[in-house]
């Protein structure tokens, strides 16, 4: 199947699963007091524009959002890389890390709370939890499922310290796993971005959960499309950058 058409039989899907949620709406088969017109939506998006309150909660969450993927991701690949490479590091934290990797992020809200308040600091602590781990496992893996056959060439050539193997053999042999889990990353920040909010503090998260409360249903379809469309964008523009890192793949 040509990649046009596979984007073509996709916003065929979309389109038709919005014409029957408002046809089962305006039938009755759905209760219009519990759930949005879908046509209702783009109105009440524009509403919460011109309010300000869109863009208020989405450069809130962006903020605690971009710092816990920030920190997640980079202990987690910085950790699960040096796991992968230094065994006495691996086996020293290694039932530490079966011990914690259990706990949801959203387990460490009470801690989070205690040590930061509800501020945008608990937020992005709760989320790069979540990050940290899928960064953490994918890189371990990636760099273990290095064939060692590629050091020991390395070493033939002339690169016999542990640093010059490291940039110029792991790291890049394992650069498509260690994306890979980047790119998960991103996808669970968001998925943890909402939960660390609806404690107070102030972000997408809040805005539903108040929204909710007043039975303002279509306010929450509003922020859910919200999330979809910025990690849609967040996504894509990482492919982007991805496809151009692996270049040298066949």
């Amino acid at each position: 199947m040509s990649h046009y058409r596979r984007i073509l039989l996709s916003i065929l899907g979309v389109g038709g699963f919005v014409v029957l949620w408002e046809a089962a709406l305006r039938s009755g088969l759905l209760p219009g007091n519990l759930v949005p017109l879908p046509s209702s939506i783009p109105g009440v998006f524009w509403a919460e524009v011109l309010d300000g309150i869109w863009l208020e909660v989405v450069i809130s969450s962006l903020s605690h959002y971009g710092v816990g993927v920030a920190i997640g991701s980079i202990l987690g690949i910085l950790v699960g890389v040096g796991a992968a490479l230094v065994p006495t590091f691996d086996a020293l934290h290694a039932w530490l890390a079966r011990l914690l990797r259990p706990i949801p992020p959203l387990a460490w809200i009470p801690f989070a709370i205690i040590w930061f308040g509800i501020s945008a600091q608990a937020a992005a602590f709760i989320i790069s939890i979540g990050v940290f781990w899928i960064n953490y496992f994918t890189s371990y893996s990636a760099v273990k499922s290095v064939d060692p056959g590629f050091n020991e060439v390395a070493i033939a050539f002339g690169q016999k310290s542990f640093l010059a193997r490291l940039h110029k053999v792991s790291l890049p042999a394992a650069a498509p796993g260690i994306l890979s889990g980047l790119r998960a990353g991103l996808g669970q920040g968001w998925m943890t971005v909402v939960a660390a909010e609806l404690f107070g503090i102030p972000g997408i998260g809040q805005r539903m959960m108040e929204a909710s409360s007043l039975l303002a249903t279509d306010i929450v379809v509003v922020y859910m499309l919200t999330i979809a469309g910025l990690y849609a964008l967040f996504d894509s523009l990482f492919m982007a950058l991805q496809r151009r890192l692996l270049r040298w793949q066949p």
